[in-house]
C-alpha cells in the first residue's frame, strides 16, 4: 500500500513535470521566433539551411559508423595476427581453432588455417551462381521482354515474395528436402555423398538469390530506351535478335552489378550453410578432386565467425579474435569484388552510351 502511494504521487509529479517542461519549450520557442520576426527575415532560407543539417549530420552518422565498424575490426584482427602469424593463417590447410590451455597451445601450428574455409566459402557460391545467374537472367529478360502485363503482374510479385523469405525457411528445405535427395542420388549411382554437402547448401542458396538477380537484372533492362528496341526493329531485326544485340549489350553494365551483388549476397550468406553444409572445417589435401567435392560437408568463413562467437566468449584468446580476422577477410573480399564490379561497369557505360 505504501509503495502503491509513492508510485501514485511519483505519477503525478511527472505529470505536472511534463507540463512544466512542455510549457519551457513553448515560451522558448516563442521568445525566439518573436526575434527573428523581421522584414529581411526568410524563412525559406533558414528551413533550407536547417534541412541541410540534419541531412549533413544523418550522413556523417553513417559515415563515422561504417568507419568505425571498419576500425574496430582491423584493430581486433591486428591483434589476431600478434599471436598468430598472418601466414598461418593464410595459407594453413587446417582449421581447428581452440582456447589455450598452456602457454604452449597459443596459436599452434595449423590451427587457425583458413585456406579450408575459403575453399568452401569458394565452392558454395559458385554452385549458388550457377543456379541463381542464367535463371535469374533469363527470368528478367522474360519478364521485361517476352511477358504480357498479366503474366508480368502474377509471376513480379511471386519472386518479390520469395526474395522476402527468411533464409532459415531455405535453411530448413536445404536440410530435409534437398540433402536427403542428393544423398539418395549419390547411393543410387555410387559416388559417396554426405549427409550436409555444399551441393545442398549452393542449390537452395541459388533458389534463394534467383528474385534478387532478378529483380535487378528486370530493372535494368526495362531502363534501355525503346528507341533501341525500335531501331533494331526497323532495321528487320527480330525480338530475340534484338534483345541479343541491341538490349543485352546496352543493359550488361547494370547486369554485371547485379551479379556482383549477387555474390555477395552468397558469400555473406550464413543460415542455410550451417544447416545444409555443416559446421566441420576438413583439411585440405593435393588431392583436388576430393579438396573440390561438393558432395561433401563444408564449411564457409561467416559460418565459422557465427560459431566462433557464440555464447560467452574471452575476447583475449586466438580462437575469437580470428573471428575479427576472418571478419576482416571477407570485408577485403567484397571490397575488391565491388571495385572490380564498377571497372566493369565503368568500361561498358563508356562504351555503349
Amino acid at each position: 500500500r505504501a509503495a502503491g502511494a509513492v508510485f501514485a504521487k511519483l505519477q503525478s509529479a511527472s505529470g505536472w513535470l511534463q507540463i512544466a517542461i512542455g510549457l519551457l519549450v513553448g515560451v522558448g520557442s516563442a521568445m525566439l521566433a518573436s526575434r527573428k520576426l523581421s522584414t529581411r527575415f526568410r524563412a525559406r532560407n533558414s528551413v533550407e539551411r536547417i534541412f541541410l543539417t540534419v541531412l549533413i549530420i544523418c550522413s556523417a552518422v553513417a559515415i563515422l559508423t561504417t568507419v568505425g565498424i571498419v576500425f574496430s575490426v582491423i584493430f581486433e584482427t591486428l591483434r589476431f595476427f600478434a599471436k598468430v602469424p598472418v601466414t598461418e593463417f593464410l595459407f594453413g590447410t587446417q582449421w581447428s581453432p581452440q582456447t589455450a590451455l598452456r602457454a604452449d597451445q597459443v596459436g599452434s601450428s595449423g590451427a587457425f588455417g583458413a585456406v579450408p574455409l575459403f575453399i568452401g566459402t569458394t565452392l558454395v557460391m559458385l554452385i549458388a551462381m550457377c543456379v541463381a545467374g542464367p535463371i535469374g537472367l533469363f527470368a528478367a529478360i522474360y519478364m521485361a521482354e517476352y511477358a504480357s502485363p498479366r503474366a508480368r503482374s502474377i509471376a513480379k510479385p511471386i519472386l518479390e515474395v520469395l526474395a522476402g523469405i527468411p533464409t532459415v525457411v531455405f535453411g530448413f528445405f536445404a536440410a530435409l528436402s534437398v540433402a536427403p535427395v542428393i544423398r539418395r542420388w549419390g547411393e543410387s549411382i555410387g559416388p559417396e555423398v554426405a549427409s550436409e554437402s555444399a551441393l545442398a547448401a549452393g542449390i537452395v542458396m541459388g533458389v534463394m538469390i534467383i528474385p534478387f538477380m532478378s529483380s535487378l537484372s528486370d530493372d535494368v533492362i526495362n531502363a534501355v530506351p525503346q528507341s533501341l528496341r525500335d531501331g533494331s526493329y526497323a532495321m528487320g531485326a527480330t525480338r530475340s535478335e534484338t534483345v541479343k544485340r541491341v538490349v543485352l549489350p546496352a543493359a550488361l553494365p547494370g547486369i554485371v552489378s547485379a551479379f556482383m551483388l549477387s555474390v555477395s549476397r552468397a558469400v555473406g550468406e550464413t543460415m542455410i550453410v550451417v544447416m545444409a553444409a555443416g559446421l566441420a572445417a576438413h583439411a585440405v589435401s593435393w588431392d583436388l578432386i576430393e579438396t573440390f567435392n561438393p558432395l561433401q560437408a563444408v564449411t564457409t568463413v561467416t559460418v565459422q565467425i557465427a560459431t566462433l562467437l557464440v555464447g560467452d566468449q574471452e575476447f583475449e584468446s586466438s580462437k575469437t579474435l580470428s573471428a575479427f580476422a576472418l571478419g576482416f577477410v571477407l570485408f577485403f573480399f567484397t571490397l575488391i569484388l565491388n571495385m572490380i564490379a564498377l571497372r566493369v561497369v565503368a568500361r561498358f557505360k563508356e562504351q555503349y552510351d
